[in-house]
């Protein structure tokens, strides 16, 4: 009978990006001053290879408030506020920006640099240099494919603001989309993989038909998402769905499956995901691990951020 740390060793051969975790672990280790100076380098970086697109005004109605009050600080405050969250100081910004969904605190990240090129908000100070440990991490940060660079900012500014122990019920995500009508849904087709359920997973979620997908798992199902743990239970699942899977688009390039025991399939799926934050350009190389039971309902699947776009074409010897 597979338990779920059984079930997160499928597909064992999976080369993951090791890099983004390491990177991640070593910008928390910064200073607040280096945290807040790194962004913002890493964003006049990217812009010149990654064109961040714009929140919607939906998204940003919550964040909308709080920037509006930042903007009309001195530039001392304004500085001590973004010092503030990279620090998780207890304090009033920081404490709401604990309680924002990621894609909100992504928003708001945008905005405030929009604000800063703008000169509505302090900016970095003119010769400003990074410290050789922040320095350090920029240069990593360059080196890692594009997928793996937004995955780093993403990381970056989540777990900033103060965050005692937030309660998951009380964060504040931006409304969520209506599905997109049945008869405008895009078909999918992946080679090397004919089961329903999984042509289904990818359709339901591109097209924002969360209440449909979560349908598709068992009732003590799990979902675990790039160097997180497992989220369990279709009720987290869905809350996940609607909170941080809005408007991605899916683009599976091939898989294969294996029958495992008790009557249960394996199957692995790889592909590319884009995120309304960089368009179109920019896809993350991306693996699913499906558990799937004798029903073809999921158990537990796992998406995983690859090493390389190398692995990606590892199914073709399948």
């Amino acid at each position: 009978m597979f338990t779920l740390d059984k079930a997160r060793q499928i597909f064992p051969d999976t080369l993951t990006a090791d890099a983004v975790p390491a990177i991640t672990a070593r910008f928390k280790l910064l200073s607040a001053e280096d945290q807040l100076a790194l962004i913002w380098f890493a964003y006049l970086q990217m812009g010149k290879s990654i064109t961040v697109a714009a929140p919607g005004a939906a998204r940003m109605a919550l964040a909308e408030p709080t920037l509006k009050e930042i903007v009309a600080m001195t530039f001392d405050e304004q500085t001590k506020v973004m010092c503030d969250l990279a620090g998780k100081v207890n304090a009033p910004i920081s404490n709401r920006y604990a309680y924002w969904s990621v894609n909100v605190k992504l928003g708001f990240w945008y905005e405030l640099g929009e604000c800063m090129r703008k000169g509505e908000v302090a900016p970095i100070p003119q010769g400003y240099r990074l410290s050789a440990n922040a320095s350090s991490v920029l240069e990593a940060v360059k080196k890692v494919e594009q997928g793996q660079q937004i995955t780093l900012l993403r990381n970056f500014v989540v777990d900033m603001g103060f965050d005692p122990q937030v309660d998951d019920d009380k964060i504040v995500s931006e409304p969520i989309v209506a599905p997109t009508p049945e008869d405008q849904r895009e078909e999918i087709f992946i080679p090397g993989v004919l089961n329903q359920t999984i042509l289904s997973y990818m359709q339901l979620l591109n097209a924002n038909d969360f209440d449909a997908l979560i349908n598709l798992f068992l009732d003590d199902g799990a979902l675990q998402p790039p160097f997180q743990r497992p989220i369990v239970g279709r009720e987290a699942i869905l809350k996940f769905f609607k909170r941080d899977c809005q408007n991605l688009k899916l683009i599976p390039q091939g898989g294969y499956g294996e029958p495992a025991e008790g009557g249960f399939n394996q199957i692995k799926v790889t592909g590319k995901v884009q995120t309304p934050w960089f368009g179109r350009e920019v896809g993350m190389n991306v693996a699913w691990r499906f558990l799937l039971d004798e029903d073809s309902k999921i158990y537990f699947v796992a998406i995983d951020l690859l090493a390389s776009p190398a692995e990606l074409l590892k199914l073709g010897a399948k």
